[in-house]
């Protein structure tokens, strides 16, 4: 890979939490980040504290909320409009189970359960929008940030209408992330594109542990290395197709090495984001 200085470094989610802190690590460093999130004020004023703390002026704004399909397009067209080419691609960005004792189904703009678009359609249609750009920085990378939470999908019922549970819907989403990892990882070439998935560390001290727990047991540092790790390592240098948990390559759940699921779970996934994608 280049030197952190020449590139160019996508990070999702990146005004809050873990995102926030791998992208002022990155910034520190030299890179040029560019950061993505909902709230435009809170883009801005993550921005500006980027600049004031790293002294580097190569921070970039991109607005989209995940929730709605239409906004990841956008952002896309963007970032191919201000770039040639892209280094690497966080995907960060996601919501959890949602507060406790608040855990109700919610449905996005585009009508799919909001866990499983926000934390798998979003990032999977991102990515495959993106490609172009990373192949043109190739050897580039995507690291999409799932969980250890991961909980079977079931294909008869993979949007939770008959039966939904705050930390089921969050579970499925996460292992889809995993899933769709190793299935585009197959797809591409390591020598071009790497794509990797990791949990960032347990019960950090990040809004969605706080949310769905009261208290967080870990430091939110752990997460914020744990990412850079991946981003940069010269270490995972062609190693594609993995699931980490922080620093280190582990199992993640049994479906994600089903070969059914796997397939049956990306011709889902493009019909929904419509893509065509072989």
């Amino acid at each position: 890979m280049k030197n952190l200085e020449e590139q160019v470094i996508l990070v999702t989610g990146a005004t809050d939490g873990i995102g926030k802190g791998v992208a002022n690590k990155l910034a520190q460093l030299g890179a040029r980040v560019l950061l993505h999130g909902r709230d435009a004020g809170r883009l801005a004023k993550v921005r500006e504290n980027i600049i004031r703390e790293t002294k580097n002026e190569k921070i970039e704004t991109y607005l989209a909320d995940f929730s709605a399909l239409e906004e990841v397009r956008k952002f896309a067209s963007k970032v191919h409009t201000d770039h040639e080419s892209l280094d690497v691609l966080i995907n960060n960005a996601g919501i959890g189970r949602g507060r406790r004792g608040h855990q109700n189904r919610e449905v996005s703009a585009d009508g799919f359960e909001l866990r499983f678009q926000v934390n798998h359609l979003a990032p999977f249609l991102l990515a495959h929008l993106l490609l172009p750009l990373l192949r043109a920085g190739s050897p580039s990378r995507i690291i999409n940030v799932a969980s250890a939470s991961q909980d079977k999908i079931n294909f008869d019922d993979i949007m939770l209408e008959r039966s939904y549970n705050g930390t089921r819907a969050y579970s499925q989403s996460k292992l889809a992330m995993v899933m769709s990892t190793f299935e585009l990882a197959k797809r591409l070439e390591s020598s071009e594109v790497t794509v990797n998935a990791l949990h960032p560390g347990s019960l950090l001290d990040t809004k969605i542990v706080r949310e769905a727990w009261g208290s967080a047991q870990a430091p939110i540092e752990i997460g914020i290395e744990s990412e850079f790790y991946l981003a940069t390592s010269p270490d995972l240098e062609n190693i594609t197709g993995n699931y980490f948990d922080q620093k280190r390559r582990v199992q993640a759940h049994p479906q994600a090495y089903d070969e059914k699921a796997l397939q049956n779970l990306w011709q889902i996934s493009n019909r929904l984001t419509k893509q065509a994608i072989n």
